[in-house]
């Protein structure tokens, strides 16, 4: 999303204001308060040591910056300042050295980084201004905890209590500043954007902070700094290991693009359906309480439920005219088709329980196998609401949209007998708080032939639970 909201704007110039606040008595780094700002470039290169770990310090985090961008493009999330590797750096800097001083550390990196999207000054400064305060605010926990003391004197135990002190701040300075712009840039509730982003960062980071504070031991060791910048070497490892899994889980993404591209140009009718129908899905999901693991399993049921009419011949499904008994029991095999197409994408787990019974009711009355009550799949329970409340809700050429009421009175109305109880309440619930603006990445708009077929397929959505 290009465009920023106004508020949003103004969110991130308060914040850079706070970030501006932070860094103002950086002079004392060198010793002497200097008031005049023309002495300020001069105080900090003055050969002593906070100066020199400052330097250092910012050349290692805009190094490890780039090399991410140019060695290993994509690893790096554009949204994000700080990559998994580059904590330890940064909390090193602020068992290390004054707040000020270790504020500074991310801003030569992230201030000259490339950002892809526009507008790019308002994106760079926010990179810049969440960095500052969380860095400031942990190295000033740390040191009003005695901390630097602590590092000083290699005293290891001692040090343990004011680092994870700091690692805590550190921590909730970045969730709750990540959480703000999510609500004002993105829009999302604010129920949702604070909702486990602490707990979710916390363990990771902890392990990052113990790296740190290893880095500032060592370098207040007989070793000094070379040994410090040793233990980048198996967090290194670690964040290599951390970009392969994004780029297996892109790839991933794009496996599922490119079926559901598949499918949207073989069903004109359903362009869009099978997005619409993730976000349906995992909006149930969500309410329900599951794991953001199960959460994205259900989102690719919901994308891939109807991938099985890659197996259905195209003249059925864009028939002049109504479908035979036959015809349409070639139609009703595309759960199963859906399934064996999925067999070998090891990654979607139970996805392909939803795939293969979407179209299962309570009553025992659907198909492939005509499973009963709790004998269908949870998976599959949740996609069939999705389903059928997003072909209710979606215009097609044999078909108007009904409201979101009159659609969700039709799936109260069939709870029991057709859809899960549990989960229509789910979606109610979901919609009542967040409302249903679905997010369509497909080109709706693109001019398709009539298919009385396809309709026939479909006609009467919450009866099958078909899109």
């Amino acid at each position: 999303m290009e465009a920023i909201p106004g508020r949003a704007r103004l969110y991130v110039g308060c914040v850079a204001l706070t970030a501006l606040v932070c860094l103002a008595p950086v002079p004392a780094v060198a010793g002497t308060p200097v008031p005049d700002p023309s002495r300020w470039a001069a105080g900090l290169l003055r050969a002593d040591s906070s100066s020199w770990a400052v330097v250092l310090l910012a050349a290692l985090y805009a190094a490890g910056r780039w090399a991410a961008r140019t060695r290993f493009p994509g690893s790096l999330p554009a949204a994000s300042p700080v990559a998994p590797v580059f904590h330890p750096v940064l909390l090193a800097g602020a068992f290390l050295l004054p707040p000020p001083a270790a504020a500074l550390v991310p801003l030569p990196g992230v201030l000259l980084a490339r950002v892809e999207q526009r507008p790019a000054g308002v994106r760079r400064l926010w990179r810049a201004a969440q960095c500052v305060p969380a860095v400031w605010a942990a190295a000033r926990v740390h040191g009003a905890l005695g901390g630097r003391d602590t590092v000083a004197a290699c005293a290891v135990p001692g040090a343990l209590l004011p680092a994870a002190a700091a690692v805590l701040v550190y921590c909730a300075v970045l969730a709750l500043l990540d959480g703000g712009i999510r609500v004002l840039a993105e829009r999302v509730p604010a129920r949702r954007a604070w909702r486990g982003r602490f707990s979710r960062s916390l363990a990771p980071l902890a392990v990052h902070g113990l790296a740190g504070l290893m880095m500032a031991v060592l370098w207040h060791s007989p070793y000094g700094p070379v040994a410090a910048l040793l233990v980048l070497f198996p967090m290194g490892v670690a964040w290599w290991v951390f970009a392969q899994y994004h780029r297996e889980r892109a790839a991933h993404h794009a496996t599922i693009r490119a079926l559901v591209q598949a499918v949207d140009i073989k069903d004109g009718y359903t362009r869009g359906h099978s997005e619409r129908v993730g976000q349906a899905s995992m909006m149930i999901a969500r309410e329900l309480g599951m794991d953001e693991r199960r959460i994205e399993v259900l989102r690719f049921a919901g994308i891939l439920h109807d991938v099985g009419k890659l197996g259905v011949p195209t003249r059925l499904l864009r028939k002049d005219g109504p479908l035979t008994p036959e015809e349409r029991c070639v139609i009703e095999l595309h759960p199963e088709y859906g399934h064996e197409i999925t067999r070998g994408i090891t990654f979607l787990g139970e996805a392909r329980s939803a795939i293969l019974h979407h179209h299962e009711r309570l009553d025992g009355s659907g198909y492939p196998y005509g499973l009963v009550g709790r004998q269908i799949p949870e998976p599959a329970r949740v996609v069939a609401v999705a389903d059928a409340f997003d072909a209710m809700t979606s215009t097609r050429s044999y078909s108007r949209a009904r409201p979101v009421a009159v659609a969700l009175e039709e799936l109260g109305r069939c709870a029991g007998t057709q859809f899960d109880p549990r989960m229509v309440g789910a979606l109610v619930r979901a919609l009542d708080r967040h409302g249903w603006h679905p997010v369509v990445t497909a080109d709706e708009s693109a001019p398709t032939l009539p298919s009385p077929a396809s309709a026939g397929d479909r006609r009467g959505a919450t009866r099958r639970g078909s899109g």
